[in-house]
Parts: C-alpha cells; structure tokens; sequence
C-alpha cells in the first residue's frame, strides 16, 4: 500500500497507522520519487523493507523528469550520471529485489507530434534506455514495472501500443483504477474497475481482457486502487471491499493489488478504508482470504 497519500504522514508513522486499523502486515509498500537528484530508496524506505519480523517489498515509482523522453532515450547527460549513481547505490546499499516503476501513467503525458519528445515511441525508447543503463551497470534486482492509467480515451488511442518497451525491459504490467462512490463514470463493482469500458468505444475490451490478451505471459499488478468515498453513497465502500473477495478469483492474472491511502487528492477525494465503520470491517475480512496471504522473503 501507498500510506499518507497526499499528507505530510507518509513512511513508518503512516504504515504503522493503517497496519494497526486494518489489522494486518503489508507486503508491499508503494513510494514515490521524482527528477535526477535524491537516490532511492532511502534510508527510512530501506528500513522500512528490512523491519525485522516484518520484512516488505519496496515499489518504488519514478519519474525523470531531466528532459523529454526522446533526449533521455538518445543518452541525456544528466540523466544516464544519475543511473549509473543509482546503479553503484544500489550494489552498494540495497541488494534486495524490489519494484522498479518507470514513469508511471505516462500516457497522459504523451504528445502525438514529431519531435515533441513525448510520443508513445518515445516513452518506450525512454524506458528501454533506462532498464538498459541500469542492467549494464550490474543493476540486476529492479523488478520492473510499466504502469498504466488504464483510462478509456487513452488505452483507445491508435498509439497506444507503441507505448510497450518489450518483453525483455517490461518484468510486470501495472494500471491504477479506482472505483467511484456515486452513480456514473467508474461507479460498479470489482470486475468493472478491471475492465473499465466506454460505450463510445465498444471494441475497448477492458484492460486486464487487453493485457491478458496482448502480453499473457506477464504478471499484473494493481498499483494503485482503491474506492473514492462519498456521502451521499456511503454504503458503496464496503460494498466494493466484499465484492472484490467475491470476484478476485476470476482475474489469477493478478499477482499484487496495491491500495492508494488518502484523506483527499487533488481533488479532495477521501480513499481512506476506515471511511465508514462497515468499510472497515470489510476491508478486515478481504484482508483475512486466503487469497491474501502472502509471504515476503
């Protein structure tokens, strides 16, 4: 899970928080990094992957940011100085395997332009460049992960598969969906937040449908998910929690689900699963399936 999301609480205190409210270890904790400057992980995210008795997996999600996606992908300066220290920081400090997330939701950012630098070819390029740099430097225990949006519009576009780096740079594919309390777009049970459709584009089979059809040799994870509370549908978080142990078994693509924890987004937007006391106690019970007991070793 990704704890304290848009708060100042995030790391150990935040973790510690929702582990103890939700009553259960996570295997998984998501962070994020962003431009040329800060090596990753930190010392807390380390600790935190490392904590005795509770050992986790980092999913660490990062965005260049050093210059468009064509430049990084052609050899920018800056950016390849920064991977080959990320490289010898890593051998140096954390060995451990983890979750590489290059760039996640990129296609929000794509310019279908020549030379904006920020075509789907380019992303590609970009992270192609960049698993490259990294392995050719001994950098060998980044898992990675190519992480969608999974919006409609954008998984529509005629581009969209030029966004695929290939097989050897892409280790997991990853989306992040959320489900809306209030009747309308992305209001409906588990099973819709993974096959989110449009009835303006019906040849949209839904994303896992597409992965599974496209790339099926590939692991999926949720990245970010989660159920938007409102109160004017206050029952719908709960009811989702129970539908998700209901239909989980339906998608064995799935090998992660990572929650996204917020008070309020951008949008302000709540996401937290203590919400209502029934979300709680159906966030508990989805918690307790077999389903969901993994171990990190």
């Amino acid at each position: 899970m990704a704890p304290g999301a848009w708060t100042d609480a995030r790391g150990f205190a935040a973790l510690d928080d929702f582990e103890r409210k939700t009553g259960r270890h996570q295997a998984v904790f998501h962070s994020y990094h962003r431009g040329v400057r800060q090596l990753f992980p930190t010392e807390q995210e380390m600790a935190i992957a490392r904590q005795p008795g509770r050992e986790r997996i980092l999913l660490i999600n990062w965005k260049p940011e050093s210059t468009t996606w064509a430049r990084i992908a052609r050899g920018d300066r800056r950016t390849d100085e920064f991977l080959d220290r990320l490289a010898a920081y890593w051998k140096q400090n954390f060995r451990d395997r983890f979750f590489l997330a290059i760039h996640h939701e990129a296609e929000d950012q794509v310019r279908e332009r020549r030379g904006s630098g920020y075509t789907a070819r380019d992303y590609a390029a970009m992270f192609r460049h960049v698993v490259d740099r990294l392995r050719a430097n001994g950098a060998t225990n980044a898992v990675t992960v190519l992480i969608h949006m999974a919006y409609v519009p954008h998984t529509t576009k005629s581009w969209f598969s030029d966004m695929y780096p290939g097989d050897d740079v892409v280790d997991w594919i990853g989306f992040d969906t959320y489900s809306y309390s209030d009747p309308g777009y992305g209001h409906g049970d588990f099973a819709e937040l993974l096959n989110r459709r449009s009835s303006l584009k019906p040849g949209w089979p839904g994303f896992y449908n597409w992965v599974r059809m496209h790339h099926p040799s590939k692991p999926l994870m949720v990245a970010e998910w989660g159920v938007w509370f409102s109160k004017r549908n206050p029952g719908h978080m709960a009811e989702f929690y129970r539908e998700v142990g209901q239909q989980i078994g339906r998608f064995p693509a799935i090998k992660a689900m990572v929650h996204f924890e917020t008070p309020g987004n951008r949008k302000g937007q709540d996401s937290q699963v203590d919400s209502t006391p029934a979300a709680l106690r159906e966030y508990r019970r989805l918690g307790k399936l077999p389903v969901f007991q993994v171990a990190v070793s």
